[in-house]
């Protein structure tokens, strides 16, 4: 098992290239099960969650070939079960459900198991088949929808803590070959479900709304093949500006949407940092007085909760008291007691953390709870006095193509090594 050694201290410079969507990805590739036809990918992050999903679509019976980023899939016959043994890594492996229901009008699918940020249950999803006239039953950790016609129907998808968006996704892909016309109501609104609903729509599906609070799908007979570029990571995006923000003397992000990562470059300039937006590129700038900020995370286009624990760190140093509240996942926290191992001063309050900026962080050994929280980690160590070791790293391998290489070629003395 690997852990990665951070030398604090080095001021990062330079641009850095944005890799493809994690978030898109996944969604992508499992509505190539939609078609017989071969579909091509392009831009799909070398991360273990994609190995993953790759590995469920071969068990399922599709044909896979991936080189340099780009995926081809063929899923000419397939089957349409998915056990716990090829589920179980990925909690997003669920969003094979949809497709395989549309597809095939059967699935079963294994529960992949809880989450460290706490309880993500399926409800919506379940509950968004079942409008579309299939049963569903949940028994022995298995997911089982059967229905011999997909009817289009209205569906609402908003939950507790607001739409979901694997549930729209998995909806989505069940719908596009569904007779007669879905309405999702409360749908996601983030750019990688729009990406998924021009993928479809690529292949065939009519699709309208994406990205707004309702979508509107006209069932089709058939899918054919298509070939899509995923859209920039915009986590990854604004976790390379935090960096920036962190210890940088003005790092350039490239291949980025800036409208994807709107509410963090204003987070950043609310707090001081000089932020400077081309086409597809984002400059960040240092800034030696940088202010304290009040944040709460929201669904798209609100400020994401996948930067949450990012902020954390950058906060952490921040002159002044920072106020965050997750409003997402109110248990994704588990960075927070690390953070203080390194000197962070924060105080959790139920869902909200309150956060004392200090002068300075000092290297520890912290481990890795989350894919996010492993970020912050690694942030939080860019900028700490001595040596900061993170273990437990096949999080960020997660969800971050080739992390610490790209911060060393900013700058960084950052290193990749085997756990004794």
């Amino acid at each position: 098992m690997d852990k990665i050694l951070i030398h604090g201290g080095r001021p990062l410079a330079g641009s850095i290239k944005v890799s493809g969507s994690k978030n898109s990805s996944l969604p992508i590739l499992a509505a190539t099960l939609l078609t017989r036809e071969p579909c091509v990918v392009h831009g799909v992050p070398d991360l273990s969650d994609t190995h993953y999903m790759l590995q469920i679509l071969i068990h399922l019976g599709a044909q896979v070939e991936r080189a340099s980023g780009t995926v081809t899939v063929s899923a000419d016959n397939i089957g349409s079960v998915a056990p716990y043994n090829v589920v179980r890594k990925m909690r997003a492996s669920i969003c094979v459900l949809g497709p395989l229901l549309g597809r095939c009008k059967e699935a079963t699918v294994s529960l992949p198991g809880g989450c460290v940020i706490g309880d993500r249950p399926i409800d919506l999803h379940l509950k968004g088949f079942e409008a579309l006239g299939a049963a569903v039953r949940v028994e022995g950790g298995n997911v089982k929808v059967f229905a011999p016609k997909l009817t289009g129907a209205i569906i609402n998808l908003r939950g507790k803590f607001g739409p979901t968006v694997l549930g729209t996704d998995n909806v989505m892909m069940a719908a596009v070959l569904a007779d007669g016309v879905t309405v999702i109501e409360g749908a996601a609104q983030e750019p990688e479900v729009v990406d998924l609903a021009n993928f479809l729509n690529k292949m065939g599906a009519r699709i309208e709304g994406a990205g707004t609070r309702r979508i509107i799908i006209e069932g089709v007979s058939a899918l054919h093949g298509t070939e899509h570029d995923v859209i920039p990571d915009r986590i990854e995006a604004g976790t390379f500006l935090v960096a920036g923000a962190i210890c940088g003397k003005g790092i350039t992000v490239k291949r980025v949407e800036p409208e994807h990562v709107r509410s963090t470059t204003n987070a950043l300039a609310s707090c001081g940092f000089p932020i400077s937006i081309a086409d597809h590129a984002i400059s960040i700038s240092p800034n030696g007085e940088a202010k304290a900020l009040e944040l709460t995370t929201e669904p798209y286009p609100g400020f994401p909760s996948d930067m949450q624990a990012q902020m954390c760190a950058l906060l952490s140093t921040t002159d002044g008291i920072s106020v965050v509240t997750e409003n997402i996942f109110p248990q994704r926290y588990m960075h927070v007691a690390e953070l203080k191992r390194m000197g962070a001063e924060m105080q959790l309050e139920g869902a909200t953390a309150v956060i004392q900026g200090v002068d300075r962080l000092f290297g520890a050994p912290v481990m890795a709870s989350d894919l996010r929280a492993s970020a912050a980690l690694v942030l939080a160590g860019l900028k700490a006095d001595g040596i900061t070791e993170v273990s437990r790293v096949y999080h960020i391998d997660r969800g971050y193509e080739r992390l610490d290489e790209k911060l060393s070629e900013l700058g960084a003395h950052i290193e990749r090594v085997k756990e004794t």
